[in-house]
């Protein structure tokens, strides 16, 4: 298991981003990391990949642990070697080199398996294999994303951690990435999904966080957070009723507090 236990996490030694975060993310499983803008959630996938340091950022509480030994100490190389893989919100792609050198630069970790996963990346993703030798900054949007997971599954990884994955793409491929996701999952690696589209990212989940001014305020499985009516209020934009939202007059003048901020 992959997991936090009351951390704490400061940038440049001033701004405190996660205030006693704890959070586990079982072997095999999807769980759902939910919150506004600058709540702490990509600051967590940091401190899960071993990139808090790049960020002048430095834990100052708690720890991070696999499978109960402490590693928030280590390098982010040394977080790859075992199997926790982060691909990061913006794709973040290689866009001088070709999609397939941009999967081969992903196997750096475990090169003996490159072949097994090469293949693997293109049955998850056909468009990838007939663009393997285009460049990878000419691939739409969601190759991109597409490019960008694939190339963190060429070290079998263990763990994937998704910072916003479907940012900014059209809903069929929303749906396209959704459904990858959930493949990955069943093919047994375990899934941190940090996602502001919170109907998709609870629907596929097995359980959830919401974070929010870098505390955990709710903490259930999945179908809990679904039918909760902060979270389908505020997350979900779905009224009492299960309605939307009438028009943003009524948003705009709405005044209920979240339960867990009163």
């Amino acid at each position: 298991m992959l997991a936090v236990q009351n951390l704490e996490v400061v940038y440049d030694d001033v701004v405190l981003a996660l205030r006693g975060v704890s959070l586990e993310v079982p072997d095999g499983k999807i769980v759902a990391l939910l919150g506004a803008n600058g709540g702490g959630k990509s600051t967590l996938l940091r401190a899960l990949s071993g990139l808090l340091d790049i960020h002048n950022g430095e834990i100052r509480k708690g720890v991070v642990t696999l499978d109960g030994a402490s590693i928030g100490q280590l390098k982010a190389s040394a977080f790859a070697r075992r199997g926790i893989k982060h691909v990061l919100e913006g794709r973040r792609v290689f866009k001088e080199l070709s999609a397939e050198e941009n999967l081969r630069v992903g196997a750096h970790a475990n090169r003996k398996n490159l072949a097994a996963n090469l293949d693997r990346v293109y049955e998850l993703f056909p468009v990838l294999k007939d663009r393997r030798d285009g460049q990878a900054g000419l691939l739409s949007g969601g190759e991109q994303q597409m490019l960008a997971i694939g190339r963190a599954l060429m070290s079998d990884p263990r763990y994937l951690l998704l910072d916003e994955p479907s940012l900014g793409l059209a809903p069929k491929i929303v749906e396209q990435i959704r459904d990858i996701v959930v493949e990955i999952n069943r093919q047994g690696t375990g899934i941190l999904l940090v996602e502001q589209n919170a109907t998709m990212a609870l629907a596929i989940a097995d359980h959830g966080y919401v974070v929010e001014n870098g505390r955990v305020v709710m903490d259930r499985p999945a179908a809990e957070l679904r039918n909760d009516a902060d979270v389908r209020e505020f997350y979900l934009g779905l009224g009492a009723e299960g309605d939307a939202a009438k028009s943003f007059r009524s948003v705009k003048h709405y005044r209920r507090r979240k339960r867990w901020a009163s």
